[in-house]
């Protein structure tokens, strides 16, 4: 089992998964907890956010105390199309708890080539939707969305999300998940879940047939994943730009040492933070970092190569 994103929905997924019993689960996430999480995403707690922990390293320890006979695996990466069979190529099924399309575009790449079903989720304001994916079988994510949304998308950072919608819509899928893995696809409604919690309604309608034209489960088009480039991503709503373009491992605690006359820097680990002047650069052992201050990826380029090199 895989969970694709720890923040509001991922998180709510590990810990009812965990509960239930689910005895291996593996939760993929780039990011790192902070304060303003805490509002929405259910495992974390001040001490994470003090820490600047993994989202991923902190879910797997709090889901430990929970229930000490599963195992978790915790993945600190960004998924690409380089690394997503490692994460995903051995599991029987996903769970989606991302925040953007192309994220979700390439898991639907992939689970459609691999056969491998998966759950949509997505949660805004008070507004929150589903879908069940199993590839060969019904609608796929291309077959509804053809291309991603195009322009600025709300976000939970930009435009706000009530936490009860969070849950209800990680509820929903988590349940589909359960199905799955206790041998009942079958019992997963083919359908499409959409609610809104703040006006009490809720919709279900039947899935959409497969597009015959659908590049990805009916050409077998699968161009997600075809790019080898890890392109900076403007993290929307959130004042930062996340980058990747460093092929080698990061020593942290070289890295420290070569900052510290440049700034504040904290560190474990897992990451470190580095703040000068009106930005905050978080750095990954593997070479990725999240800029904060920006959304210009030019400027976010000049400060990756400025400070880790090129």
């Amino acid at each position: 089992m895989a969970i694709l994103g720890c923040g509001a929905l991922g998180t709510f997924h590990a810990q009812s998964l965990a509960r239930a019993g689910v005895g291996f689960i593996r939760i993929i996430d780039r990011d790192y907890v902070e304060l303003n999480n805490l509002q929405r995403q259910w495992l974390f707690d001040e001490a994470d956010a003090a820490e600047s922990l993994p989202k991923a390293v902190a879910a797997s320890r709090h889901l430990a105390r929970i229930n000490s006979t599963i195992q978790i695996e915790p993945v600190v990466q960004d998924v690409t199309p380089s690394n997503i069979e490692d994460v995903l190529g051995d599991v029987s099924c996903i769970l989606d708890a991302t925040d953007n399309f192309e994220t979700r575009f390439l898991l639907n790449d992939f689970a459609v080539r691999e056969a491998i079903p998966w759950i949509y989720g997505a949660a805004v304001g008070s507004y929150g939707l589903v879908m069940p994916v199993f590839p060969a079988e019904t609608a796929c994510l291309r077959c509804v969305y053809p291309d991603p949304p195009t322009g600025t998308q709300p976000t939970c950072e930009t435009a706000g999300v009530l936490n009860t919608v969070t849950a209800t819509v990680a509820a929903v899928q988590a349940s589909a998940a359960l199905q799955i893995l206790s041998g009942n696809p079958q019992a997963v409604p083919r359908q499409l879940t959409r609610l809104d919690l703040w006006t009490g309604q809720m919709r279900t309608l039947p899935l959409p047939e497969r597009d015959l034209e659908c590049l990805a489960c009916r050409r077998r088009q699968f161009e997600f994943l075809e790019t080898s480039r890890r392109t900076p991503i403007s993290l929307c709503g959130r004042n930062a730009v996340q980058i990747h373009d460093s092929k080698r491992p990061i020593d942290l605690a070289a890295l420290a040492t070569t900052l510290e006359p440049l700034g504040t820097v904290r560190f474990n680990e897992f990451a470190l933070r580095f703040f000068f002047d009106s930005y905050e650069m978080t750095v990954f052992p593997d070479g990725r970092a999240i800029i904060k201050g920006t959304q210009d990826i030019g400027v976010a380029r000049s400060l990756y190569a400025r400070y880790l090199g090129n």
